[in-house]
């Protein structure tokens, strides 16, 4: 039997490799006769980096760049196998794990950072650049990026916005005579799991401001600014990002990507499925094995266990999910090819332990799942 191994990472606890990882152990308890093809995921956001250059045997360079709050950060981006594409993730230079809670606001955090990194990779040449852009701390519309790539974004008196997504309220003009020689040049995908428009009520402000900090007041603050972003950008670039589907993810970075790096928005789990040569690698497979931290009603919109499941059921392969939860709606997967799917609790236990014991459960779910499996394919 031949089991393609196909998690996303679980959240807090686990990456994809990891997972992927102890999956496989519960499986060889099950049954050691098996063959597992270990083929760890994501979709856009954490984990990205390591995802990819783990598939294509890639490299990684690190360098110091310009955290969420302005203080410097060592970030490292990926250089897959074939030597030609980079793969930048934002929450390496402007995510919330940068921030304590007590200092998170997304008023004044910049994705400066992120855009150091995209210099750095047009600099070095890459003919290809994939961004994932999840878990950011930002809410500056790629503001801070667009700087760093040479964009200036102008007050009324000529003067350069300061940092943060405050600022662009001030907004007057966008100069991008200097900006970098080899934007349009360089093919920038934005890997991307969410279809959230940069403004209004399922806005990157209103979604997701108040995990950064932002309380009521600041997220109409926030919302108002990027409309007025929005609407200097299609004035004067002759870009519509006010409604486009994903260009609220990461605080509005969708939106600043597509219009200052030249970015096309791309569901992120079809990227990276690409690169890994997921397809050929289910095609063969007997069963497939995938999961993450939480499965609900989100998780059939584009996200990691939904797409190896379509794919799955495209080669009539059957595809079993574990999750550390299974929320409400999470049946929706089922009508993606999804065949079943199992929780990692095996009683009423905190998510403390959860979470410190996630390797053992995922392990232990993974045996339990194969072992009824193969009682139901032998008739025993």
């Amino acid at each position: 039997m031949r089991i393609a191994i196909c998690p996303n990472a679980f959240k807090e606890c686990l990456s994809a490799a990891d997972a992927a990882e102890a999956i496989a152990v519960g499986v060889a308890r099950a049954d050691s006769s098996a063959t597992v093809d270990l083929v760890p995921l994501a979709d856009g956001g954490d984990g990205t980096v390591e995802t990819l250059v783990l598939a294509t045997s890639g490299s990684r360079r690190t360098l110091a760049v310009t955290g969420p709050l302005g203080d410097s950060v060592d970030a490292t981006y990926g250089v897959l196998g074939d030597g030609t594409t980079a793969v930048v993730e934002m929450a390496a230079a402007s995510g919330l794990a940068f921030v304590p809670p007590d200092r998170r606001d997304p008023r004044v955090a910049t994705t400066r950072g992120t855009g150091e990194l995209l210099r750095d990779a047009l600099d070095t040449g890459f003919a290809r650049i994939i961004v994932g852009i999840g878990g950011s701390a930002t809410n500056d519309a790629g503001a801070g990026m667009a700087q760093a790539l040479g964009w200036r974004l102008l007050d009324e008196f000529s003067g350069e916005l300061g940092p943060g997504g405050a600022e662009l309220a001030r907004l007057r003009s966008i100069d991008g005579s200097n900006k970098h020689p080899l934007i349009g040049h360089v093919e920038v995908l934005i890997a991307c799991d969410v279809d959230n428009p940069l403004c209004g009520p399922r806005g990157a402000s209103r979604v997701y401001g108040p995990q950064k900090g932002a309380t009521p007041e600041i997220v109409d603050e926030l919302d108002t600014a990027l409309g007025h972003f929005a609407k200097v950008v299609s004035t004067q670039l002759k870009i519509n990002v006010h409604d486009m589907p994903g260009a609220g993810a990461a605080g509005g970075l969708g939106a600043g990507l597509v219009a200052f790096a030249g970015g096309k928005l791309m569901p992120g789990f079809t990227l990276i499925a690409e690169a890994c040569d997921l397809e050929e690698r289910i095609r063969g497979a007997d069963l497939v094995i995938t999961g993450e931290g939480a499965l609900d009603e989100q998780s059939a919109n584009g996200k990691t266990p939904a797409g190896v499941s379509a794919m799955a059921r495209k080669h009539n392969v059957p595809a079993i999910a574990i999750a550390g939860r299974l929320g409400p709606g999470f049946e929706k997967l089922y009508a993606c090819g999804l065949t079943a799917a199992f929780s990692l609790c095996p009683a009423p236990i905190s998510q403390q332990f959860a979470i410190e014991n996630a390797r053992t459960l995922l392990a232990d779910a993974a045996e339990s799942a194969l072992r009824l499996f193969l009682a139901r394919r032998t008739g025993r």
